[in-house]
């Protein structure tokens, strides 16, 4: 099987799909998010995997543009305990260092350590791993980067610097994607369905909606809107509930969704993983 993820090898990305997929799983990395949904789009590879939400910096609002652009369809989900190391290369000691690599996110994640060590100097790049391989690479005196130290191990990079994230339970949630949706037999055990769709611009919508849930004691774990391409000022809602399209009560409140929203579509029911308060992306 392969498993397409946007980055390089080490990055946070990765680990989550060995989580989903384990050692059977061959990745494939890809430069951007879009990509990986091509590459999923097109047979290059059988599944994805894509962070959509993190813990501390909230939703990847990017990937859930691209859930509904794509006509794939969510058949998993991981939670990855995010923790950063500072990483350099040789004799660099940490009073070396003036400048740190990596993500946007990552970097906004440990905006305390830079607050207290403010002689070092955040730049932007554009992958965790790819901050580490860049330093591996280049060995620039005085930089370091923000990656896990399985990405460190990767690149023989030595850790200055553990832990360094604003939080300690700061976790990622990724979902896997593919072509076709898991079948209705498969859906054992705690279920998890994600649904997109657009409210009717009139008084009461969205209360009525969400009511269809309410009356029928489905747990809702997540709402997002985002901005609807096609009509200004009007949004598209995304949802996560618990059950799987298999139960009767789900079914019920699928068919009442139809009529109360625009554009429904289901993309997809999947085993609903444990958030693991013990598992670290330092054991892969």
């Amino acid at each position: 099987m392969k498993i397409a993820f946007q980055g390089v090898p080490g990055a946070y990305s990765e680990l989550a799909a060995r989580g989903l997929f384990g050692v059977r799983g061959k990745t494939v990395p890809c430069d951007a998010f879009e990509d990986v949904f091509n590459t999923v789009d097109k047979g290059r590879a059988d599944r994805g995997v894509i962070p959509v939400e993190n813990s501390l910096a909230g939703s990847i609002h990017q990937n859930y543009d691209l859930l509904e652009a794509h006509k794939l369809h969510i058949v998993g989900e991981t939670f990855l305990r995010v923790e950063h190391a500072l990483l350099a290369s040789g004799s660099t000691r940490f009073e070396d260092i003036r400048e740190v690599r990596s993500h946007p996110q990552a970097l906004a994640q440990c905006s305390h350590f830079f607050a207290k060590n403010k002689r070092i100097k955040p730049v932007v790049w554009f992958d965790t791993a790819g901050a580490a391989r860049s330093i591996a690479e280049e060995k620039p005196r005085g930089v370091a980067a923000l990656a896990s130290e399985y990405a460190g191990k990767l690149y023989g990079l030595k850790a200055v610097r553990t832990g360094v994230q604003n939080e300690k339970n700061n976790f990622t949630r990724f979902l896997a994607i593919s072509r076709k949706p898991l079948s209705l037999a498969s859906q054992k055990g705690t279920r998890k369905t994600s649904v997109v769709f657009g409210a009717q611009n009139v008084p009461g919508a969205l209360a009525r909606i969400l009511g269809v849930f309410a009356s029928r004691g489905i747990d809702l774990s997540k709402i997002e809107s985002r901005p609807d391409p096609s009509t200004p000022f009007e949004y598209r809602f995304y949802l996560d509930f618990s059950g799987g399209t298999g139960d009767a009560k789900v079914k019920q409140a699928l068919r009442d969704l139809h009529g109360l929203t625009k554009n429904f579509r289901v993309l997809g029911s999947y085993p609903a993983a444990r958030l693991d308060f013990a598992r670290s992306a330092k054991r892969h």
